[in-house]
């Protein structure tokens, strides 16, 4: 089956975004203060505190839209070698397992005890990946009505939570489930909050992420017009700023709440549309092959992303001097610092490329 480039591409530039992190944009900017170019910068390279959105707001909810996007053309594929639906299904269950592994993995490193805690990407979408696949075999108005019951059915087990803020950090519905969840699991100290407000229940919002990009996927592969895109777009991100400037639930990525699921569902609906009309309907690929290298290998490019760059870092500071990317200004270092991690993480994965070497779950 052949793949859709502008999937591979859009996933690349997500990944690329987070591997970024190593380019410190925050450091650089405190360097500089009152800067509005560095700080503009480092505002897109952090998490808003609660309500709102910055571009590094969008690498999770991408990454989630790109497994439902990827899953029709994964199981067009596999269908296709004569796996029957049984197996499939006892495949997609594995990769669950093995998702959410790797996430408390990387979760636990430097750690003196396996940290349990499941708010991880790899974990979250693992979490919910063996519905979506159910739902990937089903008509559209299952997905469609699979993500009404999920959004509604969330908002008002949260609304309807006796807190005086149902939607507060670390005093909402998702956290008292946390606070006795979590503490079943062996632990150095009893969990009693996630300091950025993370949640294991936000698995069921991410897997609404996963259903828009479901059927992303589908009208990819039926060939549908970006137009419907641009619409799709339009109505969720509409849908979304409706619900948060009425009140009713607000804009908030780290709790994933329904209002956040729309908006950058919506997002998600227009980067795709954008990626898909330059490479594949206006045909400019060679651009994007730098993309792509790291799109084809996103388990790879986020596994070297969390556990390379200290040794890479310390290899350059052993080989090169201790200060030697302070060359142009001290408060440019982690810049240029993280610019030579960032292309060795590349190198990595086109050396990779070239020998189709995919690492795959």
């Amino acid at each position: 089956m052949n793949r859709n480039v502008a999937l591979d591409a859009y996933r690349g530039w997500v990944m690329l975004l987070m591997m970024a992190e190593v380019l410190h944009l925050a450091k650089v900017a405190e360097a500089f203060p009152g800067n509005a170019f560095w700080a503009f910068l480092a505002y897109h390279q952090s998490h808003v505190e609660w309500a709102g959105c910055s571009l590094h707001d969008m690498i999770q909810p991408s990454f989630s839209f790109l497994v439902g996007a990827a899953l029709p053309y994964s199981l067009a594929a596999r269908m296709a070698k004569g796996d029957s639906p049984v197996r499939l299904f006892g495949h997609a269950v594995w990769r669950s397992i093995l998702l959410a592994a790797l996430g408390i993995f990387l979760r636990s490193i430097n750690r003196p005890l396996t940290n349990f805690t499941f708010e991880d990407t790899l974990t979250q979408i693992g979490l919910g990946y063996p519905i979506l696949f159910l739902l990937g075999f089903k008509p559209p108005k299952w997905a469609w009505g699979a993500l009404g019951i999920i959004l509604a059915g969330y908002w008002l087990a949260w609304a309807t939570y006796p807190v005086p803020d149902p939607w507060a950090k670390n005093s909402n519905f998702g956290h008292f489930f946390d606070v006795w969840f979590l503490n079943l699991f062996p632990r150095v100290s009893p969990f009693t909050a996630n300091r950025g407000g993370y949640l294991t229940l936000s698995f069921i919002p991410t897997l609404g992420t996963m259903v828009l990009g479901l059927m992303a996927g589908r009208w990819l592969r039926e060939g549908v017009g970006l137009q419907r895109f641009v619409a799709a777009a339009g109505v969720a991100a509409g849908a979304g700023l409706l619900l948060h400037f009425t009140g009713v639930c607000p804009i908030v990525k780290r709790i994933w709440t329904p209002a956040w699921v729309l908006f950058s569902g919506g997002l998600c609906f227009l980067l795709l549309a954008a990626f898909q009309w330059v490479i594949e309907v206006k045909g400019y690929k060679r651009w994007a092959f730098p993309l792509i290298v790291i799109g084809t290998n996103s388990i790879a490019a986020y596994l070297i992303a969390h556990l390379f760059d200290g040794f890479i870092i310390s290899s350059l500071r052993t080989h090169l001097g201790e200060h030697f990317f302070a060359f142009f200004h001290p408060g440019l270092e982690p810049l240029f610092q993280g610019a030579a991690v960032l292309a060795a993480f590349w190198m990595i994965l086109f050396w990779m490329y070239q020998r189709k070497l995919f690492l795959k779950i």
